[in-house]
């Protein structure tokens, strides 16, 4: 079977459509359709099927393009032998992050990795939902990703998953707040606090609804903000309270103080996504490896609350 048709199938079984399938691998639809019907008759099973406008995968379908996962890491992984013999990191390595990482350990990284010759480093600013990390390792190398503690959304999904550090979630109060004299909070201080919180489908949305369930009354959203800035900025003008992640949470120059909760499970895990096949280049694990240790450092630099039983995806 032609290798590069299997990688079609691939990227089908991934994309769900021929027309996303045509975009992503720069070719018309007509010709991912030839290419799809030669790998029929390769394989002497229908792999494909109608379902209404459009098609999905048969069973053996299925099975096939699984088994396209396994022949592009082994191909991935012969070519990263022979760059390792050669010791050459060369090529460009394509990397997502969200906003706050971008900010934080991603710049080091990305200087770092500036000084190796022949490496290109294109970095894309991406504020995904949790549940729409995994689908961009279609069209990234690495992505970095953020999951509460408890979510499996990505089991399953047949990607490698690189633990990078903890990062506490802290109450965002406006200076003189009358919970600012304390040094840490409960659940029940909460209790009547207006928030400012994010739009219904990103991660952070879960801690109120935890909120909720530990202390029995129901919690007042005034504001839905995806921008940590504008969040504090409102924060800061008294329009409510609000979580954010420690490590490039402002303070009383901004108008706010944060202080740690305690009660809920209020951090978050961040981590590198990658497919196994990507994941296998050396550039992309040399790319891999200096994230990894900037996020060591970053973690390093912190006090971090005493590490929870791991009930979240499994890292490797």
């Amino acid at each position: 079977m032609d290798v590069r048709r299997l990688d079609l199938l691939r990227e089908l079984a991934e994309r769900g459509s021929i027309h996303a399938v045509a975009t992503a691998t720069h070719r018309t639809p007509s010709a991912v359709s030839q290419q799809l019907k030669l790998l029929e008759r390769e394989a002497g099973l229908p792999l494909t099927e109608r379902s209404g406008r459009g098609i999905v995968l048969t069973d053996a379908g299925r099975a096939l393009a699984a088994s396209a996962i396994e022949v592009a890491a082994a191909i991935a992984k012969a070519e990263a032998t022979w760059d390792e013999y050669i010791g050459d990191p060369t090529g460009h390595v394509s990397v997502a992050t969200f906003p706050t990482a971008g900010q934080t350990f991603v710049p080091p990284a990305v200087a770092a990795l500036s000084r190796l010759p022949g490496l290109t480093v294109e970095l894309t600013n991406r504020d995904a939902d949790m549940t729409d990390f995994p689908s961009l390792t279609a069209d990234f190398d690495i992505v970095i990703a953020y999951s509460l503690p408890g979510q499996r959304s990505w089991s399953g999904r047949g990607l490698r998953n690189i633990y990078l550090l903890s990062e506490p979630l802290d109450v965002v109060l406006p200076v003189g707040h009358r919970l600012a004299g304390k040094s840490e909070l409960t659940p029940e201080d909460l209790v009547g606090e207006a928030w400012i919180g994010v739009p219904e489908q990103f991660a952070f949305d879960l801690l109120l609804h935890e909120l909720e369930a530990v202390t029995g009354s129901e919690i007042e959203v005034v504001q839905r903000i995806s921008d940590n800035l504008i969040t504090e900025a409102l924060v800061a003008q008294g329009i409510g309270v609000a979580f954010a992640p420690r490590f490039t949470a402002s303070g009383p120059e901004k108008g706010i103080v944060t202080r740690p909760l305690r009660g809920v499970e209020a951090f978050r895990h961040v981590l590198m996504l990658m497919r196994p096949d990507k994941a296998e280049r050396l550039a992309v694990r040399t790319v891999a490896d200096t994230i990894r240790e900037q996020a060591e450092a970053l973690a390093s630099s912190h006090t971090l609350p005493e590490e929870p039983p791991l009930v979240g995806p499994r890292w490797v």
